[in-house]
């Protein structure tokens, strides 16, 4: 039988009890963590938000009622009791529990809910398929370490909004549905049922409405926002996410970076109690580049890459010499110690370059006083002493190369740097170490669109120096790959964590840049007018920055996935397993926007 609510209040939360309490006479309610049954003396773990107290239904202590009641009692069962708090007899404290002194000698008990057979224990480390546990989300969401995930945003939140505002910021709120603008990925596309065959955009940022509030005069904004992106997902994307935006008006880098980190140090100081130390270090995009084959590296680990096309340039072996002739570089990576891996794992790394864009990886070992390889043929005794001596080699090391273009060879050698780390347990725990990456190329050549295109966005600003520049930038695109932009990213453990720049504030400048990316005034207007005629009226120099919330969670969490600090995640094909959306709608839903549906034969045939 299930018991009504009715007046039964609450007075206490079950971790708020102490030994204070023994003697009190208390209310609570919450879920059944477990049930025991010693012999006739039930035993409920009963747990709510703030934490988990033991009550105990005594037949020499308790109503027969009450200890009868007890025995239908299971887990995750809603209840209420009413008791009075006691000392644990000695012997049978739990030291793993803050209310582990202490329990509750059950005097009442309310049955307000059952539960079925549960798809898996509420508890931690559980081995249960990631779709499982977003189906029953609800249920996954009561385990302690994903209960404290979802407090530590919610302090996160709260932390944010302190710093922010004690900063002179005003959170505003900008449009949800808005006018579909290329910012670089697709946008996610809502019909509007008034204004038939037109359609709103879900805002992939809120980067134009933000820069319209510095014209506006609002001068500081922020605003925790919801953006979406309709992109292939991998573990730190969503189809929604959520950022920390804000934007300052008479403003340079500095001023916007120095408020960033101002409020990294204030999360981690309030919310994990460290006490990172100001500033963060900087380097350049080329040092990141060049040093770590990323522009989001992790200094964690060393691992550093080392260019030798001098030394490869010279050597008998045909794909060295070849790179570097045809204007490409050789690089490598010591491995410290990793004379250990064996042929197969070096093959498979082999594997990996290739699978990530390079033709192939050259490889040397040094190992109980000798070198072995199947380059080393190729090169003269000098040579191979040059070469170890650059790479600061000795014996225990491997020694691994790719000589290809300087994008490629980079990036490739990037990705293996990262494996390697992995691979071989080389990631510290519990370090944060961050580091800016500033002097961003304004513009990168892409092959496909035949086009220069923004490295960021087409609002940020190139450096002072280059703005003279423009004209002549948009004749020789070679002059516009020089460009520098004033842009920023804040990188933490080989994560890009925020990034931001200062804009374009002035409308020739902006105009200037639009035809360096070969966007007409027509495309402009169409896709920026409102933007562009909000310039023309006394637009203040400003920049800002949006932090990704979710990775700074996963990374303060040392989750796996962004999905682990999410309530209501999507998989990776961006299904929620919860509600089954996306899903299919009405006819007459369609109808009433004007909208015809194809849906794939695969599909109609599993309807049918």
């Amino acid at each position: 039988m299930i018991d009504h609510l009715g007046d039964f209040k609450r007075d206490y939360f079950a971790g708020e009890l102490t030994e204070a309490n023994i003697g009190d006479e208390v209310r609570l309610l919450g879920w059944v963590d477990s049930v025991r049954d010693h012999g006739g003396v039930i035993f409920i773990n009963l747990r709510d938000k703030e934490g988990v107290v033991q009550v105990v239904f005594d037949p020499s202590k308790s109503p027969k009622e009450a200890v009868e009641k007890a025995k239908k009692v299971r887990s995750e069962y809603v209840i209420g009791v009413m008791g009075r708090v006691e000392r644990r007899p000695e012997g049978t404290e739990n030291p793993k529990i803050p209310t582990g002194n202490i329990e509750v000698v059950g005097q009442q008990l309310l049955i307000l809910n059952t539960c079925d057979i549960l798809p898996f224990p509420i508890e931690d480390n559980i081995n249960v398929n990631e779709e499982v546990r977003l189906r029953y989300r609800y249920l996954d969401i009561r385990r302690p370490s994903m209960f404290k995930k979802l407090l530590l945003r919610h302090e996160v939140y709260q932390k944010t909004r302190e710093y922010l505002a004690g900063h002179g910021f005003l959170e505003v709120e900008t449009p949800m549905l808005t006018k579909s603008t290329p910012e670089g990925a697709r946008d996610f596309l809502v019909p509007a049922r008034l204004e038939r065959g037109k359609f709103y955009a879900l805002p992939q940022s809120p980067q134009l409405f933000k820069q319209i509030l510095m014209v506006g005069g609002i001068e500081r904004y922020f605003q925790i926002v919801k953006c979406f992106r309709d992109e292939d997902l991998r573990k730190d994307r969503q189809p929604e996410f959520t950022q920390i935006d804000f934007e300052m008006s008479f403003v340079n880098e500095e001023d916007v970076m120095a408020i960033s980190e101002g409020l990294i140090h204030y999360l981690w100081k309030e919310v994990l109690g460290i006490d990172l130390k100001l500033p963060f270090p900087r380097m350049t995009y080329k040092e990141a580049i060049e040093k770590y084959g990323t522009d989001k590296p992790d200094l964690r680990y060393g691992l550093e890459l080392v260019d030798v096309s001098d030394i490869a340039k010279k050597v008998d072996f045909k794909v060295f010499r070849s790179a570097v002739e045809s204007g490409g570089i050789v690089k490598g990576i010591n491995i410290k110690g990793g004379a250990k891996l064996s042929r197969k794992e070096i093959d498979e790394l082999t594997k990996e370059a290739i699978n990530f864009g390079a033709k192939g990886m050259a490889w040397i070992k040094l190992e109980n006083g000798k070198s072995t390889s199947p380059i080393l043929k190729f090169f003269t005794e000098e040579q191979k002493q040059q070469l170890f001596e650059r790479m600061n080699a000795e014996d225990g090391d491997l020694l691994i190369f790719i000589a290809d273009t300087y994008d490629t060879t980079h990036r490739v050698l990037g990705f293996l740097r990262k494996i390697i780390a992995e691979k071989l347990d080389l990631i510290p725990k519990g370090e944060w170490k961050f580091t800016w990456v500033v002097d961003f190329p304004l513009v990168e050549w892409d092959e496909e669109e035949g086009r220069l295109v923004s490295l960021h966005h087409p609002f940020t600003s190139p450096k002072e120096e280059d703005i003279d520049k423009l004209d002549d930038a948009i004749k020789d695109k070679n002059i516009a790959l020089s460009f520098k932009s004033r842009a920023y990213d804040l990188v933490l453990n080989g994560e890009e964590i925020g990034g931001g720049s200062i804009r374009i504030h002035r409308p020739d400048i902006q105009k200037k840049v639009f035809e360096l990316l070969n966007i007409s005034d027509e495309e402009a207007e169409e896709k920026f007018g409102f933007l562009i005629n909000a310039l023309k009226y006394g637009a203040p120099p400003h920049g800002g920055l949006a932090f990704g919330l979710d990775r700074i969670l996963a990374l303060m969490t040392d989750s796996d996935s962004i999905r682990e600090v999410i309530a209501f995640p999507k998989t990776q094909k961006g299904i929620c397993p919860l509600t089954g959306a996306p899903d299919y709608v009405s006819q007459e839903q369609l109808e009433e926007l004007g909208i015809e549906v194809e849906i794939p034969q695969e599909e109609e045939k599993e309807e049918a």
